[in-house]
């Protein structure tokens, strides 16, 4: 006897061909869904104006990049924005994502807002119409969806009611995607801002992450059509001790052997603030490490797929060819890190650059 509704079985196929072919070996997403505010902030710092048609502009290049961008990019996370514009030619660029087997993602969520009753912990809003509006999404194409929520390490945090509310709002915003016929990348980023130790942010991570799939378990979330993306387990920016690329692969990869089920095909690192190089080093490293590891580990990559780019470019007609090879040479070295084939030393405009903003938002 069912005691709920459930998926058909339909359904369920499409979302699970959609999450595997996001996470095909040796292929990650890009992270273009940069709000308009935050768009300016990466603008401002190559000095160019924030205006609708210079965003435009950048994401054209991204998005037409040479052919062999979909031998290393699965899936683009668009902004609301970027669903309506069109390139040059008047090719909406959902089209040109699809016409290169590269499939559209859309972020979902309204932003990060304050949390009553704790010290200074969030939650996200945006839950109110959000089937209404993934079904909208859906009908311009978009395949999957990123809701972003946020936690924050210190002395008592993160507390258990941020831990609780932010893995309800998650398993929720999971419903109303699957609803929709859209797969949704679970995204809980623990913070790396604090003088934590590895050790304190690896069961911060557990504790978060098997909060998430208690919730996704509760809201009957369909886990075969899901993807999660979370933090890589760093210690805290201020961390005044120096671990290695396999001390931070061994943390990630026990912290997920311990909470994340079999079922979910794969795992999207976010970047967190990591430069391009060390971004994928640590993603090489998590990939090289032994050990049960039944999901693929790749990227969803926003800053570290983007700053040699977007540097190299630097908003000049002529150098928009240097902008998408510095794009592609990033792309491919994160492909690499995803099969656990990465050499490293990859250089770039900003390939060393440091990424991290303080309590980021975006």
């Amino acid at each position: 006897m069912v005691h709920f509704n459930y998926l058909s079985e339909e359904e369920q196929t499409k979302l699970r061909q959609t999450a595997e072919a996001i996470v095909a070996p040796g292929k990650g997403i890009l992270a273009a869904d940069e709000s308009t505010s935050t768009m300016g902030k990466r603008l401002a710092g190559i000095g160019v104006e924030n205006t609708e048609e210079n965003r435009r502009q950048y994401r054209q290049l991204l998005f037409t990049s040479d052919e062999i961008m979909k031998e290393y990019i699965s899936g683009v996370i668009l902004f609301h924005e970027t669903v309506y514009q069109k390139a040059d030619d008047g090719t909406p660029f959902v089209q040109i994502l699809k016409n290169r087997g590269i499939i559209p993602g859309i972020k979902v969520d309204k932003g990060v807002v304050p949390l009553m009753g704790t010290d200074e912990e969030s939650t996200t809003q945006g839950l109110d119409d959000l089937t209404k509006r993934c079904q909208e999404y859906r009908e311009q194409g978009c395949l999957f969806a990123k809701w972003r929520c946020v936690l924050k390490i210190r002395e008592h945090n993160p507390s258990p009611l941020a831990i609780l509310e932010n893995a309800n709002v998650l398993a929720r915003y999971a419903t109303c995607c699957q609803q929709a016929g859209i797969v949704p990348i679970v995204e809980p980023e623990v913070l790396p801002d604090g003088t934590h130790d590895l050790e304190r942010a690896q069961k911060v991570t557990e504790k978060v992450l098997a909060a998430v799939y208690k919730a996704l378990n509760d809201h009957h979330v369909y886990l075969e059509g899901t993807l999660l993306k979370p933090n890589m387990v760093t210690a805290g920016q201020s961390c005044s001790i120096k671990y290695t690329p396999q001390d931070v692969a061994k943390a990630t990869v026990t912290t997920l052997q311990r909470t994340l089920p079999a079922a979910v095909p794969g795992v999207t690192f976010l970047s967190g603030g990591q430069s391009e190089e060390e971004a994928s080093i640590n993603l090489d490293a998590i990939n090289k490490y032994p050990g049960k590891k039944p999901w693929a580990l790749t990227f969803s990559y926003g800053r570290a797929l983007q700053a040699s780019a977007l540097k190299a470019w630097s908003g000049k007609a002529e150098s928009v060819k240097a902008g998408q090879e510095e794009f592609l040479k990033r792309a491919k070295a994160n492909s690499e890190a995803a099969l656990g084939k990465y050499t490293g030393g990859v250089s770039g405009a900003a390939a060393e650059e440091i990424l991290f903003i303080k309590n980021h938002e975006y």
